[in-house]
């Protein structure tokens, strides 16, 4: 038995589904209004999981345009057969269903084959020489809907039956079949993305059933285990490993520890389930509960974690590649243009537009990282030998309406002032103001987190770090938002108007039980 930390992917992270190949396994996540789409990440330990690369890395796979926030790419599902890789998603925005495949998990990734079928969350089952695709709907109706498709073109090769409906609970999706000693199995999420969530299952002899309910159903959930650090289980995907264990990814959400009220961050998260089987139905983890630490037959051992980030602007760097040679953890809101991006003598020069980050359905120029822990500390340089800029700095970025940004701002005469911005709801205000008095000086701009704010504090060459203020992380927090969104927040560096040089920046993450 091996011991293991959840989440095993932190962050912004959800959706996950897992395929093998060999001894390596692969792992897919939701990725929504951002750029690249459907974050791919490899593991041969099922514990430790590397970030390799993007299914989505163009814009005629990935086309972003007006798209809400939280819209845009919805659950992926990824599956390995005869030497191709094939991944199924939504663009909810753009599109619908789709397919694409690679014979190289690094890419690149074919065009999309669009999917006549409706609803969201699709998936693939390889058997008997033919693919079936299965979705959580189509045309207005609801339950999990199946057809026979080409799985290269996309077209369907059967008409769309509609095979069940789920056990009773809330907001039946994410429809997973695998044909297991003799059964097909249709395992599904319940009781919606939020506190209710829940894994459920059914079985038959048949793909198109009847289907019969598991009798422990919910077989995961952690819906009335308040105050328990891991809740809102649910939308897993199982698998077996190369050992023959078995065992479920899931996403999950861990709220801020201490708060009055269950509020995150961070996103919805990936969890490691061990899994065994009794009576021919699937016993997630100690009877559909699981911990931040776990023990389990890992094919290898765990590693010692680290999330830390260091930015590195020598290599070389082209937006229109994977968004660049840079790490692929770098994101972008919504399709960016690459032309704003651009690496000179080891800095990043960032430039900007009209977009500002508080404009919904478009595209500020911005790049984040995913804050994959509650107590984080980032930094960035802002060159002073770029003086055209008007705003450019660093936010902890949710959507566009929950933003803190600490930023440079150049007014008209070339003064300069560093300023703290907050967005919150439709309410903006400047929260901090003071002008740069020596302006030829670099300015350094750090964003810190802890279990109730964001602080931040500047420093002007080798002075002392000056505080500039906080805001509630409870601003940023899913909960808090207006309407129904599935993101977390991104530390990320920005311009608005001109152009700026940001010299470096780093992530420091302080992982915490």
């Amino acid at each position: 038995m091996s011991r293991y930390l959840n989440p095993v992917i932190p962050g912004f992270n959800p959706d996950p589904s897992v395929c093998r190949s060999g001894e390596d396994y692969y792992l897919v996540t939701s990725s929504f209004e951002f750029f690249p789409g459907v974050p791919v990440y490899h593991s041969r330990n099922l514990a430790n999981w590397e970030l390799i690369g993007h299914c989505l890395t163009h814009n005629e796979q990935l086309p972003l345009g007006n798209c809400p926030a939280s819209a845009g790419i919805y659950a992926p599902t990824i599956r390995c057969h005869e030497g191709l890789f094939y991944m199924v998603t939504t663009n909810v925005s753009a599109g619908g269903n789709f397919i694409v495949h690679t014979e190289d998990i690094r890419g690149p990734w074919s065009v999309p084959a669009p999917v006549d079928q409706g609803g969201i969350d699709p998936s693939l089952l390889f058997m008997n020489g033919k693919a079936y695709f299965c979705s959580n709907g189509h045309k207005g109706e609801s339950g999990v809907i199946l057809c026979e498709v080409d799985p290269l073109t996309g077209k369907k090769l059967s008409v769309s039956t509609c095979i069940a409906h789920g056990t009773g609970g809330k907001a039946p999706e994410a429809p997973h079949l695998y044909f297991i000693d003799g059964w097909y199995y249709l395992l599904m999420a319940e009781g919606g993305t939020e506190y209710g969530h829940m894994v459920t299952i059914q079985r038959s002899r048949e793909l198109y059933g009847p289907y019969e309910a598991c009798p422990h159903n919910p077989i995961l959930t952690h819906r009335n285990r308040y105050p328990h650090p891991i809740q809102a289980t649910g939308h897993a995907d199982l698998f077996e490993d190369h050992k023959g264990n078995w065992w479920m990814v899931c996403l999950g959400i861990r709220p801020l520890p201490g708060a009055r009220v269950m509020l995150h961050n961070l996103g919805r998260e990936t969890f490691l389930v061990p899994v065994t089987w009794e009576n021919g139905w699937p016993v997630a983890g100690n009877n559909g509960a699981f911990e931040l630490e776990m023990e389990a037959p890992l094919p290898l051992p765990a590693v010692t974690r680290n999330f830390d980030f260091t930015a590195d602007f020598s290599s070389d760097f082209s937006v229109e590649k994977s968004a660049g040679s840079l790490s692929p953890h770098w994101n972008f809101i919504r399709n960016p243009e690459p032309k704003r991006y651009i690496l000179d003598k080891d800095r990043l020069r960032i430039k900007g537009s009209d977009k500002r980050l508080s404009d919904p359905n478009t595209n500020p120029s911005f790049m984040g990282i995913r804050q994959q822990a509650f107590r984080i500390e980032a930094e960035t340089v802002v060159s002073a030998e770029t003086l055209s800029f008007v705003r450019a700095g660093i936010s902890a970025y949710y959507n566009d309406s929950y933003h803190y940004d600490l930023y440079l701002e150049q007014g008209g005469d070339g003064t300069k002032a560093v300023v703290v911005n907050k967005r919150i709801h439709d309410l903006e205000a400047e929260t901090y103001r003071t002008p740069v008095k020596r302006e030829t000086e670099d300015i350094r701009l750090r964003i810190s987190s802890d279990l109730e704010q964001y602080h931040f504090a500047f420093r002007a060459g080798e002075e002392e770090w000056q505080d500039c203020g906080g805001g509630l992380a409870a601003g940023l927090c899913t909960e808090g938002t207006y309407r129904m969104t599935f993101t977390g927040v991104y530390i990320g560096l920005f311009c608005s108007g001109g152009e700026a040089e940001f010299k470096s920046f780093s992530l420091v993450q302080r992982e915490e039980l």
